[in-house]
């Protein structure tokens, strides 16, 4: 009866040690912050996104899916999650109802100190999930340098639908879109009251122009097809699934090759 009792008792501690409470920076307490990092977990994963009208799926696409991205990353990797960057520089998207968009000089101070804080905090791998294209994207590579470099720390920023549009091509058959099939399937996996199949109409889309072609502002649609003719919505739940799958196979495989190259040549250890 005590061996079994021990047993347990050595099962329970085990299982407690197995990870934290929560991987969410925002739910968890300072007290078992400071237990597991940085000694037992060293690297965090940001979301950023922006708030843009999205066809028939939510303003905030661009944040539900990197948000969602982490979450199911995080246990595979062995991070924190921290909030999102849920207001981003938005484009020419901004004169549809409910977008908004921050400047770039406001934003890019802003995630200059959440990204100094993460570092302060003692993470050694910095991870940017990003969910909004356009001068975002070039902000965060920009500002992810230079802490990297200013508190030596190993940082990426990856643009999770454009690393993984050979996902989008071997599930879909065809290339996506900014509130294309791809992008509307994604969201669709993680939570389908989020997307109002009743509200469209293949009229909403517009093929993104050629470099030089032409340039419009509002831009005429909300749904941007990356080819003619390709990436029109069609909502099967199924090709949802498992689109939502596969990117986050690729996604954590990147990362964990990455920070093992990072491991390889012994870049910033501690």
């Amino acid at each position: 009866m005590r061996l079994l009792l021990f047993l347990l008792i050595t099962a329970l501690g085990l299982m407690a040690q197995a990870g934290p409470s929560t991987r969410e920076l925002n739910d968890i307490n300072w007290m078992e912050f400071q237990e597991w990092a940085p000694s037992r977990i060293q690297t965090v994963l940001l979301p950023a996104g922006t708030l843009e009208a999205h066809g028939v799926v939510n303003n905030g696409a661009d944040n539900t899916a990197p948000v969602a991205l982490a979450r199911a990353m995080a246990p595979k990797i062995n991070a924190l999650v921290a909030p999102v960057l849920n207001y981003g520089v938005t484009g020419s998207l901004d004169g549809f109802a409910g977008t908004f968009s921050i400047s770039e000089p406001a934003y890019r101070a802003f995630v200059t100190d959440v990204m100094t804080g993460l570092a302060r905090n003692g993470f050694r791998n910095l991870i940017v999930i990003n969910g909004h294209g356009g001068p975002q994207t070039a902000i965060l590579n920009d500002v992810a340098e230079k802490i990297g470099r200013e508190h030596r720390i190993r940082t990426l920023v990856v643009n999770w639908w454009a690393y993984c549009s050979d996902v989008t091509m071997k599930v879909f058959g065809e290339d996506g879109g900014h509130a294309g099939w791809n992008e509307t399937a994604f969201i669709q996996a993680i939570d389908r009251e989020l997307v109002h199949p009743e509200r469209y109409k293949p009229s909403q889309a517009t093929a993104r122009p050629a470099a030089g072609a032409w340039s419009a502002y509002p831009f005429p649609s909300s749904i941007i097809l990356y080819q003619p003719g390709q990436g029109y919505p069609k909502f099967d739940q199924a090709k949802a699934d498992a689109y939502f799958a596969a990117v986050v196979e690729k996604m954590t495989a990147l990362v964990k090759e990455i920070i093992a190259k990072w491991d390889e040549a012994k870049l910033f250890q501690r």
